[in-house]
Parts: structure tokens; sequence; C-alpha cells
């Protein structure tokens, strides 16, 4: 009767929106005023982070890169940060190539984790002896094969292989639109981590029946790259659980911890979660 709950302290950041979301001034007065409030707070934020030199370029490099993704993988966090940081302060160059390298460190992350859960597939012969992957096209394939990747993530690395190329080997055309290169690369990059590896969404690997809260289905939990990735952040607990804390850090109190439970569907689950939820008395 337990699932594991992906809980909502995921890295993201969505700050672009108290600068590029409408204003209407229809809205009441003081709501109003918290939006600009809100906006303003922003701007002071990104003058202290990124600094004030050309920083009117900066903010509209920030709009362009739109928000950064919910994300539930600790592994591209970090780096995605310095990626999204340097197009933001103008480095083009270091942000594109950063970019490229952070897609190719993520294959390699997913093919050497996930290996040895397909050794009686043809595609594992390729890839069992390597400790790195710098093909592509063979990591994205095997990938795809085992169904680990989504169709759109599929389409997105492929998008971002076309991208590392133009940045990796030499083109003149790089001198000239270094910004709009990274920008795209990025993009791309944005749209695997939001697909992939995204703490809330549509993904098929989700329960999403109980308003404000994610789960993980039961089916899908032995499946290796859920097994790999996401289960070691999330929390596994009882339709009861409560969150007493999150800082200085989570503290979950569930009835059922440590207890045998009876099994139920991913539908009754939700069931009770949300009449408990509600108030309501449950078994």
């Amino acid at each position: 009767m337990k699932r594991y709950r992906i809980l909502p302290f995921f890295d993201f950041d969505t700050r672009v929106h108290t600068l590029v979301d409408p204003i209407d001034e229809k809205w009441e007065e003081r709501i109003k005023a918290q939006h600009y409030k809100n906006r303003e707070n922003t701007i002071l934020r990104l003058k202290a982070e990124f600094g004030e030199l050309h920083f009117e370029v900066k903010v509209q490099n920030f709009i362009d890169l739109e928000a950064k993704p919910i994300s539930v993988i600790a592994f591209h966090n970090e780096f995605f940060a310095q990626v999204r940081t340097a197009f933001v302060m103008g480095a083009y160059y270091p942000a594109l190539t950063g970019a490229c390298a952070l897609g190719e460190r993520i294959l390699n992350h997913l093919i050497l984790s996930l290996r040895e859960n397909y050794r009686s597939t043809p595609e594992y012969k390729a890839v069992y002896r390597k400790d790195s992957f710098d093909d592509w096209s063979l990591a994205i394939n095997t990938l795809q094969a085992w169904d680990v990747l989504l169709p759109q993530a599929v389409q997105d690395f492929r998008a971002l292989m076309q991208q590392r190329h133009k940045a990796i080997h030499f083109s003149p055309e790089t001198d000239h639109n270094a910004r709009e290169l990274a920008l795209e690369a990025i993009k791309s990059l944005q749209a695997i981590i939001g697909e992939q590896f995204s703490g809330w969404g549509p993904q098929p690997w989700f329960i999403t029946t109980i308003p404000g809260e994610i789960y993980i289905k039961k089916e899908w939990e032995t499946r290796p790259f859920i097994a790999k990735v996401y289960l070691p952040n999330a929390s596994f607990v009882g339709y009861k659980h409560r969150i007493e804390a999150i800082r200085p850090q989570v503290h979950i109190v569930d009835p059922d911890h440590n207890t045998d439970t009876p099994e139920v569907s991913d539908d009754e689950f939700s069931n009770l979660r949300q009449a408990f939820n509600q108030g309501g008395q449950t078994g």
C-alpha cells in the first residue's frame, strides 16, 4: 500500500516569469502591486548574481533562456546551472560547448548505470566494454532500444547531437552566431531535462491524480531507469504520511513506516490518499 513519492524540492528557476508575464491593469491594485514588487525583487537579485555591467544584455539573455526546467536529478543540475550562467554573462561559446558536453555526460551516465540490466540484449555487446562514449548515435540508439528514453527526448538528443557537431568541429559560422547556436543547444538540453528527468508532469511513470502530489506508478518501479534514477530521489510512503518539516531536512511522519501493508492498485492508492488529504476516514 506504499508508493514512491517525488517530493516538491526540485532544482528549477522560474524567476523569468516575473519579468515577462503580463500584469493586467484590470487586476486589483494589491495584486498588481505584488507583481510589480516581485519583478523589482527579481531585477535586484539578478544584479546581485550577475553584476551590473551590461546588465540590460544579461537580462535579455536570462529572458531568452526561459525557465529552468523542473529536474529531480542531481548529477546534471550543477553543471547545467553553470551553462546557463555562462550564457547570461555573455560567454556564449563556453555555454555552447558546455551544453553539448553535458548532453554527452548525461548519455554516458545513463549507459554506464543501466547497461548491466540489459545484458541479454543485442545492444549490450556494443557498450559493455567501454568506460565512456563519444558516439552519440550509438548511445541514443541503445537507450532508445532499451526503452529508456521517451520519444521526444530521443528527438531532442538527436537535435543536440547535430548542434554538438557544429560546436566541436570547426565552422566559421560559430565565429559570427555563437549566441544563436548556444541558445539552440541550451534549449535542446532543457527540453531533454524537462522531458526525461522532470519531477512533475505527464510522464508515463507518474501517478498524477492526487492534487499537488506526484508518485511513481507501481508497475514502473522495477524499470531500470526509474529504479536507478528516480527512486533514490523519492520517499517510500504510505497514504497516511505527513510532511512535518522541510528544513533543515525533510521530516516525514508515516504510520506505515517499517510495516507491511496490503498491496493496492495505483487507483486505489490515489483514492485513499485523496480521502486522507481531505480529512476522510480511511482504513
